[in-house]
């Protein structure tokens, strides 16, 4: 039986400088950095508070096919890409904190429905959404039905 979610993936341009961020801006703890055969990098990390969920930094290549690889790139590039939610209990204090280390927001912290919500991007142009949640019920949103079908 499934427990719980253990592992996500992130795309990055550069293991070493994502490392560096996710550990230095964002404080979390590298889990795991080895490389395996053929050049793999296998390179984790994790909130202190939660060791149990891991983000991967992967940079697009094997084993994915060029083709592939191809395409996250020029997504990075692009800055299309979502990163990670980051849960907090005080958005606008950890906005504060980000930006003093240098974390690039594109989204001051908001008032939403469901929180309060500020969007930053990491070293590579992934979104990170930083929410403070509050409680909420599918009417506190515009246009959606109880069971929180959107109907326009």
């Amino acid at each position: 039986m499934i427990s719980g979610v253990s592992l996500v993936g992130v795309w990055v341009n550069d293991i070493d400088a994502s490392l560096r961020f996710y550990a230095d801006k964002l404080g979390f703890t590298v889990t795991s950095d080895i490389t395996l055969g053929d050049g793999y990098r296998w390179a984790t990390v994790a909130h202190p508070d939660h060791p149990e969920l891991e983000v991967n930094l992967q940079v697009p290549g094997p084993p994915l096919d060029p083709e592939s690889a191809t395409y996250i790139r020029r997504s990075l590039d692009k800055g299309v890409l979502h990163g990670v939610g980051l849960a907090t209990t005080d958005c606008q204090e950890t906005f504060r904190e980000l930006s003093a280390r240098g974390v690039e927001f594109v989204q001051e912290p908001s008032d939403r429905p469901y929180g309060v919500e500020a969007v930053a991007r990491d070293n590579s142009g992934n979104f990170l959404v930083i929410v403070e949640r509050h409680e909420y019920t599918g009417e506190d949103f515009a246009h959606a039905e109880v069971g929180g079908r959107y109907d326009a």
